[in-house]
């Protein structure tokens, strides 16, 4: 059975709150990093609920796994924080979402 638009949104905010653990070691940024997951969770989650129980195409999840593999490959801090705005928005993209 295909994941819903919800659940793939839901699997990005997961991969989201991983990327900022791995860019809390930047203690400069820390805020910046909260705004940006509070942000694009924010985000994702209104999309989630607006197309609630639609299926998303096989894929556009496949895209959607892919990217969030990439993101959890991420170690070094500074390209989490850039991964924390990349994210989300390649997954909107990839969902027909404006960014």
């Amino acid at each position: 059975m295909a994941a819903t638009v919800e659940t793939l949104t839901a699997r990005t905010s997961g991969a989201l709150d991983a990327l900022a653990r791995v860019a809390e070691p930047i203690d400069d940024e820390w805020q910046y990093v909260t705004d940006l997951v509070v942000a694009w969770s924010a985000r994702l989650a209104l999309v989630g609920s607006n197309r609630q129980g639609e299926a998303a195409p096989a894929p556009v999840e496949a895209a959607v796994d892919r990217v969030i593999e990439e993101a959890r490959l991420v170690t070094d801090p500074h390209r989490a924080i850039d991964w924390l705005s990349t994210l989300p928005q390649v997954v909107l993209v990839a969902l027909d979402e404006r960014g």
